[in-house]
């Protein structure tokens, strides 16, 4: 029975860190291809190539078009190629960097992962989630080594849109939920291996985090002060969530959310990844039968955030029947994390879980 722990190697936060990160990038390579979408490099990227410039790197801009698909990832990987790259860094939200990734995989180069956001756990992985074109879930892409490195910068994410902030809250808080029910099957981690304790104790304690500053930290990043609440969350939401989810496994929750990625439904599409989990999360509580006192802690937690907790939340209010069932076969689907959970899951059973979710929400809130 192999266990394996996987992390970045090395993993820096820090208010301003983004514009004291040369003597950590000059570690990595001298002539970077810097990916980033065009609103980041409005934000803060052209004054990021700018600072890489006076020192000394040799960059190489690439416009990042938004989608994490093979198609955007080949392409950025012959501009690298072409330019003679020695350095891949992916700044940016959750697409930017999985996409970095898979480029640094595909060039045999060093990666240097620097989110703008914390709101997903996408950063630390040795995993890229690749789309389609349009936004659906394709597949998980795996490689053989986390980034290189790691730099948050605590303000940048500060002043980023709190909601994105509540997103990576709630994709994080699937870490724990996910996790252990792996470790009830005995099942695989995103490692393709078995948990080790420190994983496990990892995504109890990024649990044990957001609860404890997850809503004193949503209102720091609506004033967008970087406050020791904050500081915390963001390490849950990034290191936390990313080594725990990976080294402790996925299940349920994020099958859901596959599954939802595969409804041909403009509002869905506008959710966020660690939107759409949170009501995968939730789903998730309702398939495992848990009780309604823990239910409740969960389900409190995401409506203080704002959080979809409801069809209607997700874009959804009058989904058939039929797209539950589409949404519970995708998730269900062979090669995806549902069959980490500790039983059996069918199509139906989604189906019925994700109703529950959505009356048992609607009734505490008094909705019709």
């Amino acid at each position: 029975m192999t266990k394996i722990f996987g992390s970045p190697s090395t993993y820096v936060q820090g208010n301003g860190a983004l514009f004291d990160s040369a003597e950590a990038l000059h570690k990595l390579g001298a002539k970077p291809v810097v990916m980033a979408d065009a609103t980041v490099y409005k934000i803060v990227g052209k004054k990021f190539i700018d600072y890489l410039g006076q020192q000394k790197f040799d960059v190489r801009k690439v416009t990042f078009k938004g989608e994490a698909s093979n198609q955007e990832i080949d392409r950025i990987s012959g501009i690298g190629a072409d330019f003679g790259a020695d350095l891949i860094i992916g700044l940016g939200g959750g697409k930017t960097l999985d996409s970095a990734k898979a480029i640094a995989d595909n060039l045999k180069l060093p990666v240097a992962i620097l989110p703008t956001l914390a709101s997903t756990d996408a950063p630390c992985s040795r995993l890229s989630v690749i789309y389609t074109p349009d936004g659906g879930f394709e597949k998980y892409r795996f490689y053989s080594k986390n980034p290189d490195l790691v730099l948050v910068d605590t303000q940048l994410v500060a002043n980023a849109p709190a909601r994105l902030l509540a997103s990576g809250i709630a994709d994080a808080l699937a870490t724990n939920v996910e996790a252990q029910a792996v470790a009830q099957a005995n099942g695989q981690t995103m490692l393709n291996a078995k948990q080790t304790l420190v994983g496990n104790a990892i995504a109890e304690k990024c649990e044990e985090t957001l609860f404890a500053y997850g809503t004193q930290a949503l209102d720091a990043a609506e004033a967008h002060a970087v406050t020791p609440a904050l500081d915390k969350i963001i390490e849950a939401n990034t290191l936390m969530s990313g080594v725990g989810f990976e080294s402790g496994g996925l299940s349920a929750a994020h099958a859901i959310h596959n599954g939802l990625t595969s409804l041909s439904n403009e509002a869905l599409h506008e959710k966020t990844h660690g939107e759409k989990v949170a009501f995968g999360t939730l789903t998730q509580l309702f398939l495992e039968g848990r009780d309604t006192e823990e239910i409740n802690s969960y389900l409190e937690f995401d409506l203080a955030l704002g959080l979809p907790t409801t069809f209607a939340d997700l874009g959804i209010a009058d989904v058939s029947d039929e797209d539950l069932l589409q949404v519970g076969k995708v998730a269900t689907a062979p090669g995806d994390t549902m069959s980490e959970m500790p039983f059996e899951v069918t199509p139906e059973d989604v189906v019925a879980a994700m109703k529950g979710a959505d009356a048992y929400s609607r009734a505490i809130q008094g909705l019709a």
